[in-house]
């Protein structure tokens, strides 16, 4: 949520406080985003236009969207704004910049976890399944997340556990980032946190992966 104080005649000061929209919006900065070193200025940078749509309309901006190419040519869109009352709220909130190695936690309260988990699995999410040869049409999938900061998913693992009941979880390490992963029935509980009927402001997810999830539950 936004507020605006009326400091003088001339002058507004906006301050952040945590709500469903911007617990989504810190899960996207905390895997995906950038604060610059200014002071000012935040980035984010997705394969996927709608996610920046998303922080858009969240933070009702339009400014102009960026475009720039990959290493083997592949499309990412780039959003750069300057917001500094946001920059400090996500600061304290523990997201700093040049965080992808030493980013701890997010100080998100419990009640917005599932709108967090979200925006952290649309920024630096995974979900995939296949058939188990071992048993006739029995479908194994798994969902994951990615953070080149251990601390991070160490503490992702511990909120799932006491706030989602999750079982277990395993840390696959991999050449630039280490990956958090979620076997099937976590998942679905972990589903279910993200897109459940109790999550407000749901419509904020990035589609391709939630319709990807919710097949593989339909499946079974």
């Amino acid at each position: 949520m936004v507020y605006t104080l009326i400091m003088s005649r001339y002058k507004v000061k906006k301050i952040y406080t945590w709500s469903n929209k911007l617990a989504y919006l810190a899960g996207l900065f905390a895997s995906d985003g950038c604060l610059l070193s200014n002071g000012r200025h935040l980035n984010i940078t997705s394969k996927d236009l709608q996610i920046i749509a998303s922080c858009q309309e969240i933070l009702n901006k339009n400014t102009k969207i960026g475009t720039k190419y990959g290493q083997f040519k592949t499309k990412a869109f780039y959003w750069q704004f300057s917001d500094v009352a946001l920059y400090d709220f996500f600061l304290n909130a523990g997201i700093e910049p040049r965080k992808s190695k030493s980013i701890k936690q997010v100080s998100v309260p419990d009640q917005y976890w599932g709108d967090f988990l979200r925006g952290y699995f649309d920024g630096d999410g995974t979900t995939y399944g296949y058939l188990d040869k071992r048993w006739p049409n029995a479908r194994m999938f798994y969902t994951g997340f990615i953070s080149g900061s251990l601390d991070m998913l160490n503490w992702i693992a511990y909120k799932n556990r006491n706030l989602l009941h999750t079982n277990g979880s395993s840390i696959r390490k991999g050449a630039r980032a280490d990956s958090l992963v979620y076997a099937k029935s976590d998942s679905i509980k972990i589903y279910k946190s993200m897109y459940g009927e109790d999550t407000a402001y749901k419509k904020y997810s990035l589609d391709r992966k939630r319709i990807k999830l919710s097949n593989f539950i339909i499946q079974g």
